[in-house]
C-alpha cells in the first residue's frame, strides 16, 4: 500500500464516461479539465455501526464511485456543477465557506471535503476550482455515496492547492469534516475510499487508523440489492440517536466498573480499560443496563449529572429532544458485532472446509442484530434479506447506515444466475417503480481500488 493516493495518465478515448465527463466540463465552463479525481462507493460486509464506538469494520471498495473533472485558478471562487440534472449549481468564495447543517444539499458534502484540508492545511488563499461531479454511486442507498463525494473533494483540493497528503491523514481529515454537515460517524467510510486496494477486502481499525487485506473465500460473489427506500443520515437524527445511545451505554458501563466515566465516550474504550474479552463485557452488559428503556431523568440519576450536562456534555445538536434511550440494546449489539468481525475475518485467514457457512451464519446474525437490537432495518430491507435467503444466499444482511438502503449477500458462484433472476422477479418486478430502478439496483460487486487523480495521457 503506496503512503499516498495514485495518479494515473490515461487515455479518456478508453473511457466512455470519462471522456464523456471531458466533454461536458469543456462546454459548460469553456476550457479544458486540468486533472480528474475519483473516490469509490463500499460496502460494508460485516461490522455496522461499530466504527464509531471503535471497533474494527470489514469493508470493500466497489467499482460505482464519484468522479470530479477539475481546472483550478486565481479567482478564490468555487463553482460546482453535477452531472445530474436533479442537482443544481452552486458557487462560493473560497474565502467564506459555510456548511447548512439543516439543508443537506449535496454541493455542502463537496465543501465539506474543501473545509477539512482548508483547515488542515491552514490553505490561505485557497485556490479557485471549477468542478464538474459524476457519480454513479446509488444515492441515500448505504453505499457511502455522500462519504465518496467528501472523499473525492478532499483530494481535489488537495490537488488543485499543489499539497499533499498520505491516504491515512486523508482519511482522517475526511472522517472528520464529514462532521461539518452534523454526521457523527466513525471514519469507516472514508478509510476504505482511501486506503481500499483491487481485490481484497480490507479490515480497518482505529486509534491508529491501519488496513489489513483480508482475501475472500473462493467459490462466492458478493451481490448488492437496493430495497430502494432512501434514508439521508445527515438529513434525520437515527443515526445520531444511535451515536449518543451508545455514548451513555459507554459511560454508564465504565461507572458501574469504577473507571473515569467522563473522559470515554466510547464502548470499545470501556471494554479496554475493564480488561475483559468481548464475551465477558457482554455478560457485563447483562448485569448492569436494564432492557427497558432509559429516561433522560434516570439516565442523570444514574450518572450523578444535572439535565443540562447531558444536553450539552453528551447529546448532539439533532437529538436534545430524545425522552429515551436503548442503552441495553445497542451495547449488545455492538459488541456483539464486534465479536462477529473477528470471527469473519479468523475464517477467511484459515479458509476451513465450511468457510462459506461460516461466513453466511455471520451475515445472517448480523443483520438479525442490527434488526433487533440496533433497530436500524426496515420492512422492505427485511423482506428483499429474506427473499435472497431463499434465493439462495448462503448470507445477507444490510449494509451501510440502515433505515433503507442496500442489502449485500453471499451466494454461491454457480447460483448466482439463478438468484439474480430470483430476487428481480420476487422483488423488484412486482412493483412498477421497483422494476424501472431494478438495472442499477441489483448488482454483483467485487473489491475495487481507492481514490485516485488521472490526468490526460495525450
Amino acid at each position: 500500500m503506496t503512503s499516498h493516493p495514485p495518479k494515473f495518465k490515461v487515455f479518456l478515448s478508453g473511457s466512455e464516461r470519462l471522456q464523456r465527463l471531458k466533454e461536458t466540463f469543456q462546454k459548460k465552463y469553456g476550457e479544458p479539465a486540468l486533472f480528474y479525481a475519483c473516490a469509490p462507493g463500499r460496502v460494508n460486509l460485516i461490522g455496522e455501526h461499530i466504527d464509531y464506538c471503535g471497533y474494527a469494520v470489514l469493508p470493500m471498495a466497489i467499482e460505482q464511485n464519484i468522479l470530479a473533472a477539475v481546472s483550478f485558478n486565481n479567482t478564490q471562487t468555487i463553482h460546482l456543477a453535477n452531472t445530474n440534472e436533479k442537482y443544481q449549481d452552486f458557487q462560493v468564495s473560497s474565502d467564506s465557506i459555510v456548511i447548512d447543517r439543516d439543508n443537506p444539499q449535496w454541493y455542502y458534502y463537496f465543501l465539506c471535503g474543501v473545509k477539512g484540508i482548508q483547515e488542515r492545511l491552514s490553505l490561505s488563499p485557497l485556490a479557485g476550482m471549477r468542478c464538474l461531479v459524476d457519480g454513479n454511486v446509488p444515492a441515500s442507498s448505504g453505499l457511502s455515496s455522500s462519504s465518496a463525494l467528501v472523499c473525492c473533494a478532499g483530494l481535489v483540493t488537495m490537488e488543485a492547492n499543489h499539497k499533499a497528503l498520505s491516504k491515512v491523514e486523508l482519511a482522517e481529515v475526511c472522517a472528520k469534516c464529514e462532521r461539518y454537515i452534523g454526521t457523527e460517524g466513525g471514519g469507516m467510510d472514508q478509510s476504505i475510499s482511501f486506503l481500499a486496494e483491487e481485490g481484497t477486502a480490507k479490515l480497518i481499525e482505529f486509534n491508529p487508523l491501519r488496513a489489513t487485506d483480508v482475501k475472500l473465500p473462493d467459490g462466492a460473489v458478493f451481490v448488492i440489492s437496493n430495497c430502494c427506500v432512501e434514508m439521508n443520515k445527515a438529513a434525520s437524527s437515527h443515526f445520531n440517536i444511535r451515536v449518543v445511545e451508545c455514548r451513555i451505554a459507554a459511560k454508564v458501563l465504565a461507572k458501574a466498573g469504577g473507571l473515569e466515566w467522563r473522559r470515554l465516550h466510547r464502548l470499545g474504550e470501556v471494554q479496554e480499560e475493564l480488561g475483559l474479552g468481548l464475551e465477558e463485557v457482554l455478560g457485563r452488559v447483562e448485569e448492569v443496563l436494564h432492557p427497558e428503556p432509559y429516561s433522560r431523568e434516570e439516565v442523570c440519576t444514574t450518572l450523578g449529572i444535572t439535565p443540562q450536562q447531558l444536553s450539552e456534555d453528551i447529546l448532539s445538536a439533532n437529538t436534545q429532544q430524545v425522552s429515551q434511550f436503548k442503552l441495553y440494546q445497542r451495547a449488545r449489539h455492538v459488541y456483539g458485532e464486534a465479536a462477529r468481525v473477528r470471527h469473519f475475518k479468523s475464517v477467511c485467514d484459515v479458509a476451513p472446509v465450511d468457510a462459506l457457512l461460516q461466513l453466511g451464519q455471520l451475515m445472517n446474525q448480523s443483520h438479525q442484530s442490527c434488526r433487533d437490537l440496533y433497530e436500524c432495518s426496515c420492512p422492505q430491507l427485511d423482506q428483499l434479506v429474506h427473499i435472497c435467503l431463499e434465493a439462495g444466499a448462503l448470507g445477507s444482511r444490510l449494509t451501510g447506515a440502515g433505515w433503507g438502503g442496500c442489502a449485500v449477500s453471499m451466494v454461491p458462484a454457480e447460483k448466482m444466475n439463478s438468484f439474480l433472476q430470483t430476487v428481480r422477479e420476487k422483488y423488484y418486478l412486482p412493483d412498477p417503480r421497483l422494476a424501472a430502478l431494478e438495472k442499477q439496483s441489483l448488482f454483483v460487486t467485487k473489491p475495487g481500488g481507492g481514490a485516485a487523480i488521472f490526468t490526460e495521457d495525450m
